[in-house]
């Protein structure tokens, strides 16, 4: 026995003298619950977190589904960047603001453990890594919301500066429901897997951003009707892939498995599927009856994901027809909500106000109607919601942190982006909004595909061919078509003036005799220092075409381009002058 102790003694590493300084740092608390893991329940963390970062590759490809195919890969820029920018500050000071542990903690922000970073020695070492990727997969699922409502018409470099200081936006509301320290978790607030610090901040701060940045060109020049998708197949596969990162969403935020929590945890991820299955059902009706038969890709998807998020604050604590109704009112909320932001002028391409900000203050109110006491659990404090015989206490508190969150998540995005938009504009150039962003910030040129050839072939045949021939293709913005359609009439239009003053200078040369007095009159009337016919001028020739330089790897080539001129009348070369010499171009293919 002696030699067994003797072996057991030498087996443990002696810690220096400096080896619990760490936990020192580490434990202004005494071990809060976002450290309280075991082995089993870090195993669990973990896996989640894994499968909660699958809901950047749905996030993206349900919003590249929603725009055109000109934006497209635009989108999946940002879910990128909202990744690599978002989580880089939120491991800078966002975690800190929101969990730290620190003597200035107050009710409204914490502050400490800033780049956080335990030492091997920290008794929390391996709950502290856990805890933080468990809630940065939760940050950037907050800050990617946005991306969707800013789609087609925001600069690229204002969203990567928007992307990085996001997470202040995030992280203090998460703290107030989540953290130690937080005003509204000490008053009671329940909010287990985030439908109001996640979703409903990401539907306020998505509404924000639409309503600053105002409609894409043409949006609203038809009416408010929703604009045909770039690609439905992407935004069905979207809604797969986030369907199955919710299931680790909420069961995984029982944070653990040991104990009771394994069994919470199931109820979690069936309670989230019924909730599905009431939004959906819901959504499946409704397009029925609003479409004449007919079922909307949107509708559906969107009814769907506003059912998710509103079972999401209490996933737990409901039971199965609870959570069914809980996901048909959200999905009633949401299809309703759409078109009322359309009326308002809030152009939201995804619709993200209304999944996430409407359908998530319902999910936050519904836990104070619906929830129940989980046994074995203090998820609640003890409390039942209206419905369970728990008095209007729940209700009050939950009302308030919607109240607080919705407010915070709009004023703090106004706020944000009135200030990039001092610094770098906001809104794309309306000449580069007209051509798309892939090709604009990212060199990205997609080519046509064939349907208006068969549509064309088809037509003879004796076929009911109405709808679809009357049906807009997808893959393009109507109403930047209009846009492009109103600017070749007026270049055809300045085309036919240049020829009539042509003609006009002629004729009084022939009539007066002085034809070089004419033709200086007539060349510095019509533009500007270029001769009248054009003559002198290398990309202007008699049939409104230019001759553009195009540079593909190391081998130029040569294409001829259509151009539209607003207001000037200058030759323009691209890859060779200044592109930015005159706003007024507009480029057409």
């Amino acid at each position: 026995m002696a030699n067994a102790t003797n072996t057991a003694e030498m087996a443990t590493p002696t810690p220096n003298p400096g080896a619990f300084q760490s936990l020192a740092r580490n434990n202004s608390y005494v071990i809060p619950g976002l450290y309280d893991l075991n082995v089993e329940d870090t195993n669990w963390v973990l896996t989640s977190s894994f499968i909660i970062f699958t809901m950047q590759t749905g996030f993206g490809m349900l919003e590249s589904g929603c725009v055109s195919v000109k934006n497209e890969v635009n989108i999946m820029m940002k879910n990128i960047i909202d990744i690599v920018l978002g989580g880089f500050t939120y491991w800078l000071f966002g975690y800190a603001m929101a969990f730290g542990r620190g003597e200035l903690n107050n009710p409204f922000v914490a502050l400490g453990d800033f780049l956080i970073d335990p030492g091997v020695s920290d008794p929390l070492f391996g709950p502290i890594f856990a805890a933080f990727l468990f809630q940065l997969s939760f940050s950037t699922t907050a800050t990617t919301i946005v991306s969707g409502a800013m789609a087609e018409r925001c600069n690229f470099k204002a969203y990567c500066i928007f992307s990085f200081f996001n997470t202040i936006v995030y992280c203090i509301p998460a703290g107030w429901v989540w953290g130690e320290h937080g005003f509204l978790k000490n008053l009671g607030v329940v909010d287990i897997a985030g439908s109001g610090p996640v979703h409903l901040i990401g539907g306020a701060s998505a509404f924000a951003s639409a309503a600053i940045l105002g409609p894409r060109l043409g949006r609203y020049a038809k009416g408010t009707d929703p604009l045909p998708l770039g690609n439905p197949v992407n935004a069905c596969m979207g809604l797969f892939v986030l369907w199955w990162g919710w299931l680790a969403f909420n069961s995984g935020s029982t944070y653990g498995v040991s104990g009771a929590k394994w069994a919470y945890a199931a109820r979690a991820a069936v309670m989230t599927m019924m909730g599905s299955f009431g939004g959906g059902s819901f959504s499946i009706i409704y397009s029925m009856v609003n479409n004449d038969g007919r079922m909307d890709v949107v509708d559906l998807i969107n009814g769907i994901l506003a059912s998710l998020v509103s079972v999401t604050a209490g996933c737990y604590l409901y039971h199965a027809w609870e959570a069914i109704l809980i996901g048909a009112i959200g999905s009633a909320l949401c299809c309703f909500g759409m078109p009322l932001f359309d009326r308002m002028g809030v152009d939201d391409p995804v619709g993200a106000s209304s999944v996430h900000g409407i359908a998530g203050i319902w999910g936050v109110l519904a836990v104070g109607f619906f929830a129940d006491n989980p046994l074995r659990m203090d998820t609640t404090g003890g409390r039942s919601g209206l419905f369970k015989g728990g008095g209007w206490y729940m209700v009050g508190v939950q009302s308030l942190s919607a109240l607080c969150l919705a407010c915070w998540g709009v004023c703090s995005t106004f706020l944000l982006l009135w200030l990039i938009n001092k610094v770098v504009p906001i809104r794309m150039d309306p000449n580069e909004e007209l051509l798309g962003a892939d090709l604009m910030e990212h060199r990205i040129r997609h080519t046509q595909i064939g349907i208006s050839r068969a549509l064309s072939a088809l037509a003879p045949i004796q076929l009911d061919l109405d709808d679809v021939i009357d049906a807009p293709p997808i893959g393009r913005n109507p109403g930047h078509e209009r846009c492009v359609d109103e600017i070749e009439a007026a270049s055809q239009k300045l085309h036919q003036w240049r020829q009539a003053m042509d003609k006009f200078g002629n004729r009084e040369q022939s009539a007066t005799g002085k034809a070089s007095g004419s033709r200086r009159r007539v060349k510095g009337f019509l533009s500007r220092g270029t001769p009248a016919n054009g003559a002198e001028n290398a990309g202007y020739e008699r049939d409104a075409t230019v001759s553009v330089k195009m540079t593909s790897g190391r081998a130029p080539t040569k294409e001829v381009h259509q151009m539209a001129v607003i207001g000037s009348e200058q030759s323009y070369q691209l890859g060779g002058g200044d592109r930015n010499s005159d706003r007024n171009f507009a480029w057409i293919d």
